[in-house]
């Protein structure tokens, strides 16, 4: 059986409030769990004490016992210390595309046009 430490979704529509749970990887979003380690309301101001409560022992536990916490789960882990998230960087993302990186060589022509 694989256990996950994951988001499960509570709340209104539109106002979503979520349970940090550990449960079966087979079982459905919202439905069973085995345990509740806590909670995350995403509508809260980042510097709300109440935005996240979460257990970071019990999940420090089950992290031994070899449940995976989701990459969400996982950064609210480290925002608590309870867990280190690793350190994610693409590069090539963030590079423009073919027609802008044309754009900006017609540009940089232009303007060393009108400096000379």
């Amino acid at each position: 059986m694989s256990l996950k430490i994951r988001l499960s979704r509570w709340g209104a529509k539109k106002r979503p409030v979520y349970r940090i749970v550990v449960a079966d990887a087979r079982a459905p979003r919202d439905g069973r769990f085995i345990e509740n380690l806590g909670t995350f309301d995403p509508m809260k101001a980042k510097d709300d004490t109440t935005r996240l409560t979460l257990n970071g022992d019990k999940a420090k536990d089950w992290i031994a016992k070899g449940a995976q916490p989701t990459d969400r789960v996982l950064k609210l882990l480290a925002s608590i210390g309870a867990a280190e998230a690793p350190v994610r960087n693409n590069p090539e993302k963030a590079k423009p595309k073919k027609k802008a990186q044309e754009r900006a060589a017609e540009a940089e022509k232009l303007t060393a046009a009108a400096a000379e």
